[in-house]
């Protein structure tokens, strides 16, 4: 098994290595969180030539938050250099581009969910199933090697529900060993909540609707937050420390400050405030 950190930093992206595909392939509607609409397949105005972004270090000024909560997981470097062995979609037939764009969702979600796996065999805990957890992850790795015909024919939806059940049973052994009351709220609607200083280590929030719920000074240690919606969540002072299967992204759509407690698999946002 190849080093945990190793590992992790292959699975974000690395747009130097990239076709500038997030920025073409995905279509976005002109919103709070993007300032233009376009459509997919479409380049996004902003992109330059040599496939950056014009505008990269200005983003949320210009009105495209939306961007900066934005991470391929890897997907980008791998379908530019890998899956169309460095072949951009500015050269060539319509047709490279077309299926360089329906493959690029598609080794997406396929490197989101290695995402999962690796994190989940970091977790002492989900011993039981560190077997099966491997097998999954390098299953899962095959895949995204495939060719463009094999991806795009890919149900990737029921291989996302095979790995859910072994996330569902890691999650299960990794919460057991919280001290708390480990509250199942997977799924639930806590918008814009009042949860100050509340307590939920332990707790499954797998997939739970928490935008702009104030999260201040609350206590999330060993919590599930797998697919979580973080969108302008509070988590200024709040405790993640050992919280699981967080992504950047999630991270990216919240507020914090420098007293949030984070787990290692994550970096604190540079838009967040510096005051404790």
């Amino acid at each position: 098994m190849r080093d945990h950190k190793a590992a992790r930093a292959e699975l974000r992206g690395d747009c130097e290595r990239c076709f500038g595909l997030c920025c073409v392939a995905l279509p976005f509607a002109r919103s709070a969180d993007f300032a233009v609409g376009k459509d997919a397949g479409t380049p996004c105005r902003n992109l330059q030539d040599d496939h950056r972004c014009g505008i990269h270090a200005r983003l949320r000024q210009k009105g495209f938050t939306g961007c900066t909560v934005y991470d391929c997981f890897g997907a980008g470097q791998q379908v530019s250099q890998i899956t169309f062995g460095g072949r951009d979609w500015r050269s060539g037939p319509a047709e490279h581009a077309r299926r360089m764009f329906d493959v690029f969702p598609v080794v997406r979600q396929l490197h989101e969910l290695l995402w999962y796996l690796t994190e989940a065999l970091a977790l002492p805990a989900a011993g039981p199933v560190h077997a099966e957890l491997r097998d999954a992850l390098e299953k899962t790795r095959e895949l995204t090697d495939g060719s463009p015909e094999e991806l795009a024919g890919l149900d990737v939806a029921a291989h996302r529900q095979e790995i859910n059940v072994l996330l569902l049973r890691t999650s299960e052994l990794a919460r057991a060993g919280t001290r708390g009351r480990r509250k199942d709220r997977r799924g639930a609607d806590l918008m814009g909540a009042r949860l100050k200083g509340a307590d939920l280590r332990g707790a499954s929030l797998r997939g739970a609707y928490l935008i702009a719920a104030d999260l201040t000074g609350a206590d999330l240690r060993g919590a599930d937050l797998i697919g979580a919606d973080l969108r302008d969540a509070d988590l200024t002072d709040a405790d993640l420390t050992g919280a699981f299967f967080l992504t950047q992204p999630q991270l990216n759509a919240a507020r914090g400050s420098a007293g949030t407690r984070l787990p290692e698999s994550v970096t604190r946002p540079g838009h967040w405030t510096a005051q404790v």
